[in-house]
């Protein structure tokens, strides 16, 4: 799928007016490449839900421009699917018919309707449950028909605020292979917020840490851990490297203890992680971004 990049330039999100106003974003600019698996890290309040709605065009930005595949967002529209932290299902709809709202709605035809309903469900899990009301779902059952009824509209992009955060541990990871799986087998682009950390390491590409409010990027780097992923990823020494930096992060935006993680800028030609990190402190920003010594690049 070629389809599918982001594109946010200068963005700046303001909710209320004179004194009351807060701002949530604030200059943000961020690329999401087509296919993209982006997590996004930050301090509660810093914005990630904002950034979420603007991109879905439930929020428009006061300055600043999304675009997805280049044309600017002003409305809601079928090619971004979103997924929020509850599933948000109709009560009153069976499973079938939660998952053809959407299909429905855009005049695909009933017999191909049926067909695509009958796909996704298999996809997901739910052959045998498309006859139930949510209300007869186990929360990750009920999560698993939200999934299906953005992902049988094959979107573009996929836009994901929290998913799993209500879920327990072994429904969770459930749920993030499951989640793995269709991204690899659809291809589309995600933006995927979260407040945990190993989720983040665990499903990214790449992943963002955003600053306190008012979000803006403080550091953008990519993961590079082999794929598949398993359950053998979560104790490797590559994540557990990369949950320290992140946890170094957050900690500094949270209290104010400068990162002890080494973070440096990768060289066009070098094999250094790529972070972009915005600090406080102007000497440490600097010094991340200065090439890396003879002592560096040969360490004894």
């Amino acid at each position: 799928m070629s389809q599918g990049a982001i594109a946010l330039e200068n963005v700046t999100l303001t909710f209320g007016e004179g004194q009351n106003a807060v701002t949530a974003l604030k200059s943000l600019s961020l690329t999401l490449r087509p296919g993209d698996f982006l997590s996004v890290l930050g301090p509660s309040g810093c914005g990630k839900s904002s950034l979420i709605n603007t991109v879905a065009g439930f929020q428009k930005a006061q300055t600043g421009e999304v675009r997805v595949d280049g044309e600017p967002v002003s409305r809601p529209g079928p090619d971004r699917g979103v997924v929020f932290q509850q599933p948000t299902l109709f009560p009153w709809k069976l499973v079938r018919e939660n998952v053809d709202f959407g299909l429905k709605f855009r005049n695909v035809p009933r017999p191909q309707r049926s067909q695509m309903i009958d796909d996704i469900l298999q996809k997901v899990g739910l052959s045998e449950f498309g006859r139930h009301y949510p209300a007869q779902l186990s929360g990750g059952m009920q999560q698993r028909v939200g999934l299906a009824r953005v992902l049988v509209n094959k979107p573009r992009v996929m836009l994901m605020d929290e998913p799993f955060s209500s879920l327990d541990a072994q429904t969770r990871l459930m749920m993030q292979e499951l989640l793995l799986q269709v991204w690899t087998e659809y291809g589309m682009t995600v933006l995927f917020v979260t407040h945990d950390i190993d989720e983040a390491i665990f499903l990214g590409s790449r992943l963002a840490v955003l600053t306190r409010r008012p979000g803006r990027l403080k550091a953008l780097f990519d993961i590079t851990l082999p794929r598949p992923r398993t359950i053998d990823t979560l104790v490797s020494k590559d994540f557990v490297t990369l949950k320290r930096t992140c946890v170094d992060l957050l900690r500094e935006e949270m209290v104010g203890i400068p990162a002890s993680t080494d973070i440096r800028r990768r060289h066009p030609r070098g094999g250094h992680d790529q972070v972009l990190v915005e600090s406080a402190d102007l000497a440490a920003w600097e010094t991340a971004h200065q090439p890396a010594s003879a002592y560096e690049q040969n360490p004894r």
